[in-house]
């Protein structure tokens, strides 16, 4: 029988940078099914209730994240896991550092169960 994937909602500001980079490498990965948002208006795909309801924990980029979150979902903040990365927004999309930090950070909170 096959493990249920770890649903994982990565977010950042635009969904452009981080978030995208984030959902890009992890993918493929076997453990996770993944998608990615940005908490502003003009992101590609603008978070919203059904996206957060969707995931089992949420992966925020910066506490401002989080806290946009907690002001504008409440209920979802209140049960769901939210893990903020601290990765400022200062990369490109798939730059290398950016991967590097993403990979480090994720795995890290993922292997001491923080998802």
């Amino acid at each position: 029988m096959a493990t249920q994937k770890l649903k994982i909602l990565f977010v950042c500001t635009i969904n452009r940078m981080r978030s995208a980079t984030a959902h890009e490498i992890f993918k493929t990965d076997e453990r996770f099914e993944v998608s990615s948002a940005g908490t502003h208006k003009s992101a590609r795909n603008v978070i919203s209730l059904s996206l957060l309801e969707w995931a089992d924990s949420i992966v925020v980029m910066e506490k401002y994240h989080r806290n946009y979150i907690r002001k504008n979902f409440p209920d979802i903040y209140k049960i769901k896991k939210i893990v903020c990365l601290y990765i400022p927004d200062e990369y490109d999309y798939m730059q290398p550092e950016l991967v590097h930090l993403l990979q480090e950070k994720f795995e890290s909170v993922h292997t001491r169960g923080l998802l």
